[in-house]
């Protein structure tokens, strides 16, 4: 069982020019710009990928693609995530089966249960895998925050071997750091912070950022590890302009315009997500300039 570390892409789902169908050639030809890039790990049917937006036989069939195009090049993670406890173990066990080395699971979200059921939801789906989870801190969107107090609780799961957080606070990185230990691995998941947080002691990131800037996002991550912190804070300047540009517009409608941008073909979001405007689309070509693109 591999150990996951470095730079994750949560990666954009491509659609064909009318939202309406996954553009499976541009999937596979998107793969293989992360993997010339040398990100170290892929996701697919993240936040990123859209996953609120795909239909379930979608969701799988991009597992399906992903997995065998990606053959063992870079670790391969599914989002399984489901409100319902069932759903959820049925998506796992379909992510296990083609080769997912981990799975990104979001606590049941909109009227979800409390902390007594999400431990119960993630207590059901690890006894029916054998493969690690990464749980998903995301409370702005799912309603729940998973605590440094409860992740004490969550270490009783064996598979519950990752935390990716997405608060964009950097004292609650270093306090998940501080009481997750070795026993679970702490990715950001925070745009903004993604240098720091490297810096900090997380072993990657998991960042949807990366679909448009993948060369750069990896060279932060080895510049972190070989302790070049001035050239890394160099990187960082002319990387963060664009970072906080995705995370204050609509987070997905900007980075699939940026991965555009790059010439990475992602194609639109799908309705209602609604495409960035030209005034926006002129802020964005502002907030990449420093990165050539």
């Amino acid at each position: 069982m591999k150990e996951l570390k470095g730079m994750c892409v949560a990666l954009c789902t491509p659609f064909t020019e009318d939202g309406e169908r996954v553009d499976e050639t541009a999937l596979k030809n998107h793969i293989d710009s992360m993997l010339e890039a040398g990100v170290h790990i892929i996701l697919v049917c993240g936040g990123t990928g859209e996953f609120a937006y795909l239909r379930s036989e979608e969701k799988r069939r991009i597992a399906e693609v992903a997995s065998k195009h990606i053959d063992g090049r870079a670790g391969f993670m599914v989002q399984s995530s489901a409100v319902n406890t069932a759903d959820a173990i049925e998506f796992s066990k379909h992510a296990e089966g083609v080769g997912a080395d981990c799975l990104l699971i979001l606590p049941p979200y909109f009227e979800g249960p409390n902390y007594d059921g999400v431990y119960y939801h993630y207590e059901k789906i690890a006894a029916a895998i054998n493969i690690p989870i990464m749980v998903y801190n995301i409370p702005q969107s799912s309603n729940i925050d998973l605590t440094p107090e409860f992740m004490k609780r969550l270490m009783q799961i064996d598979n519950v071997q990752y935390i990716k957080d997405s608060l964009e606070n950097l004292t609650r990185i270093q306090e998940l750091l501080m009481v997750c230990g070795e026993r679970i691995k702490v990715f950001n998941g925070g745009d903004t912070i993604a240098f720091y947080s490297l810096v900090a002691g997380c072993p990657g990131c998991v960042w949807g950022a990366t679909n448009a800037m993948p060369k750069e996002s990896v060279e932060l991550y080895n510049l972190v590890q070989e302790g070049k912190l001035v050239e890394a804070t160099d990187l960082w300047k002319r990387m963060f302009p664009s970072n906080l540009f995705f995370v204050s517009n609509v987070y997905n409608a900007a980075v699939k315009a940026a991965t555009n941008l790059s010439g990475r073909k992602v194609g639109p979001c799908r309705k209602p997500l609604m495409p960035l405007t030209d005034a926006e689309m002129s802020e964005l070509k502002k907030a990449l300039k420093p990165l050539g693109i």
